[in-house]
């Protein structure tokens, strides 16, 4: 297998759900048939797809897992399936207009659906004897079922292809009846072995079923890792994740599409910055891969393909200090825990985290004095009254507090400006915004506020104002130069 000149491309579920943008902006575009090949794509599930197998990503409306996992609810899970397979068959009705390929998807699908619900028929059975307990198995269900999504829609992508002519090759990495469970690395090698990407377009699956199991560490991030191993192991020239926006200096629904500018280039820094806030480019796990085996990622939009999209290197550093992006997260929770007999004592703070680690929530930020530490975290009112309760019997002297929050963070790949801090802050005040906190690292790649949840859209402008936008022909240049 030529490995050389090749790249490894992931496709997003909300793309995915458009084929013929997918196919004209990305697969095929001004293309000529020789020029076509050499590109792996890994994909996702059709957007809305993996929030019916497991659960709703936002609101946490139960999915088919999430009903299994339900003792109380024996068959809804069962019912759920059902309401899955028109659901999924609706949309290869969408995608197919010739019946003989509408059946041949719809059968597809139909088996493997139908195949998951006699095993959790029979998982149901089993574990009605005592000595089986359902706990010990909901992670493999779960990762079982999150593979139906990518194997749906990378056969069907495949399929579609090859009635166009091109061809495409479906690269199934979820392990559907496979006789045995390999190491992520290992079953890539394997599956990659007899590839010809000369002459063949590998459509992969995002999830990959492996001895590791992506969804213990990765959870619904899995397609990433996926992504960045088979980047990897194959030796690509360059990774890159299309999406349906572009990486740019803020969020343009918040800040306007008239101000903000698409990023020309940053490093794997900041992409870990913005992961932290839920902003992600690439989970820092799989971005850790590229950066070691120094593979650029390029996060390119779907819609503007003509757009040389964002550069993520492990060694850029921007030519003048400078604010690159600003980013945020509502929806925090700031744990705070008071005591005053934390003074001199060492081992408070491993006592909290060992409490977050075991209802495994996810801080994104933390600050301490002499007797207070505060955690600001990423999960729901329900594991946060879980978390109190278990800090109020670790602490029984002090005083365990909450408060709903949000993090703004201006990140840039060197932000050793004198005075930003200065501009930063006044900037909120003349907006009429509490500081709640700062941190400021000594690295210098991001300052982060904590301000008051209702306050977040107009901190994000007014940063955006303060501390980009009088600099915006300046990133237009690079944009348009450094990304080529």
């Amino acid at each position: 297998m030529t490995t050389a000149q090749h790249t490894v491309e992931k496709i997003g579920g909300t793309s995915m759900s458009n084929y013929e943008a997918v196919r004209d902006n990305i697969i095929v575009g001004n293309r000529n048939k020789d020029d076509l090949y050499q590109r792996i794509f890994v994909v996702s599930a059709y957007g809305g797809v993996t929030d019916e197998l497991l659960e709703h990503k936002k609101t946490g409306e139960p999915g088919v897992y999430a009903l299994f996992a339900d003792a109380e609810s024996d068959w809804a899970w069962g019912d759920d399936l059902t309401k899955l397979v028109k659901f999924l068959t609706d949309l290869n009705g969408n995608l197919f207009e010739d019946p003989m390929l509408k059946q041949q998807a719809d059968q597809f699908i139909t088996d493997r659906i139908e195949g998951v619900r006699g095993c959790l028929i029979d998982l149901q059975r089993l574990c009605s004897y005592g000595q089986f307990q359902l706990e010990e198995h909901l992670l493999t269900v779960r990762e079982m079922l999150a593979g139906i999504g990518e194997a749906h829609s990378a056969f069907n992508t495949a399929l579609k292809l090859q009635q166009e002519g091109i061809n495409a090759r479906f690269v199934d990495l979820t392990g559907w009846r496979d006789a045995e469970l390999l190491p992520l690395d290992e079953k890539l090698k394997q599956a990659f072995d007899n590839v010809d990407l000369s002459r063949e377009l590998p459509i992969v699956t995002g999830y990959a079923q492996c001895k590791e199991g992506l969804m213990r560490t990765f959870d619904r991030g899995y397609s990433e890792m996926t992504f960045s191993r088979v980047a990897v192991i194959t030796n690509a020239r360059e990774a890159i994740i299309h999406k349906e926006y572009h990486l740019s200096s803020a969020d343009p629904k918040v800040v306007g599409e008239d101000k903000v500018v698409p990023l020309g280039r940053t490093n794997y820094d900041i992409a870990d910055q913005l992961a932290n806030l839920g902003m992600e480019a690439i989970h820092p796990r799989a971005g850790k891969g590229l950066r070691q085996d120094e593979i650029p990622l390029r996060v390119m939009n779907t819609f503007e393909p003509e757009h040389t999209g964002t550069l993520i290197t492990g060694d850029y550093v921007s030519e003048k200090p400078q604010v690159e992006i600003i980013a945020g997260a509502k929806g925090v929770f700031a744990i705070e825990v008071f005591d005053q007999d934390m003074q001199g004592e060492p081992g408070s703070d491993r006592k909290i985290l060992d409490v977050l680690t075991r209802f495994k929530v996810r801080f994104m930020g933390k600050d301490t004095n002499a007797n207070t530490i505060t955690h600001y975290v990423d999960t729901t009112l329900k594991h946060v009254k879980r978390v109190v309760k278990a800090l109020e019997e670790e602490f029984p002297n002090g005083e365990v507090s909450t408060r709903k929050v949000a993090l703004v963070s201006a990140c840039g790949s060197d932000m050793k400006v004198p005075g930003i801090l200065a501009r930063s802050v006044k900037a909120l005040a003349d907006e009429e915004i509490s500081v709640l906190a700062i941190h400021q690292c000594m690295r210098q790649v991001d300052i982060q506020f904590v301000i008051d949840e209702d306050d977040y859209n107009k901190a994000i402008v007014a940063l955006h104002g303060s501390l980009i936008e009088p600099h915006n022909h300046e990133y237009a240049i690079v944009a348009a130069s450094e990304t080529t």
